[in-house]
């Protein structure tokens, strides 16, 4: 084996060792979004202690992720769209990291709900979730597999579904809030909840932008122009 193919073989199981670990993460920090409202909506506080408990070792993903991603730059200077997706992983990792942290914010508020008497509004949570979900899986999903350009922007699109849904259903709660005073912290608890569900939206929408980024090199962030279609 030539010292040039040594080198490119050691260069495509890091990059290879990468994408699984990007993989990983991204299996992790979905089962910890779904545990956090399933804690909520079936009242589990023991999920919600999981996903409290699961956040560190999500941080460490992002460290590794990003040491990864460095020493592969340093290393073995890619180029082109190998390049992207180096700089691409590293951002996701941040993106999936941040997606950790808004699941740990539902999981603590729902272990507040949690110890108090049931409200039916509580399940109201159910549909923004699927629809928040549905986006993340999506987006992970498409960045790992080197999805489409467009199958990218269409998930840009529906987080408009979910933005819209949050505006309902806060406008909903807060109603409630002035109709039942009586529980009215539980009703703020489930606002900070949808709003912690909505921002995941928004982090979602990002991994898409870095999947058109690296398979375009079109950098759309802060309303740059859209690539065209196939």
């Amino acid at each position: 084996m030539t010292e040039s193919s040594h080198i490119l073989g050691n260069f495509e199981r890091a990059l290879t060792q990468l994408s699984d670990d990007i993989i990983e993460m991204g299996n992790k920090v979905e089962g910890c979004f779904e545990m956090a409202v399933h804690g909520l909506v079936r009242r589990d506080t023991d999920l919600c202690n999981q996903v409290v408990a699961d956040d560190e070792e999500i941080d460490q993903f992002e460290k590794d992720i990003d040491k990864q991603g460095m020493q592969i730059i340093a290393l073995y200077n890619p180029v082109a769209h190998d390049l992207r997706k180096v700089i691409s992983a590293m951002k996701v990792s941040n993106n999936l990291e941040r997606v950790a942290d808004q699941a740990v914010g539902i999981a603590k508020r729902a272990r507040k709900v949690n110890k108090n008497a049931e409200i039916p509004e509580t399940l109201m949570v159910e549909p923004i979730y699927h629809l928040a979900a549905s986006l993340l899986h999506a987006a992970i999903a498409g960045f790992n597999s080197g999805g489409s350009v467009d199958e990218a922007i269409a998930i840009q699109s529906r987080d408009k579904e979910v933005d819209a849904a949050h505006k309902k259903l806060a406008k909903k709660l807060t109603r409630q809030m002035e109709a039942d005073p009586e529980h009215v912290k539980d009703y703020l608890n489930l606002q900070f909840i949808i709003r912690f569900i909505e921002r995941i939206g928004d982090h979602a929408k990002n991994i898409a932008q870095d999947t058109i980024y690296t398979e375009s090199a079109m950098d759309i962030r802060h309303g740059g122009d859209l690539p065209e279609s196939d």
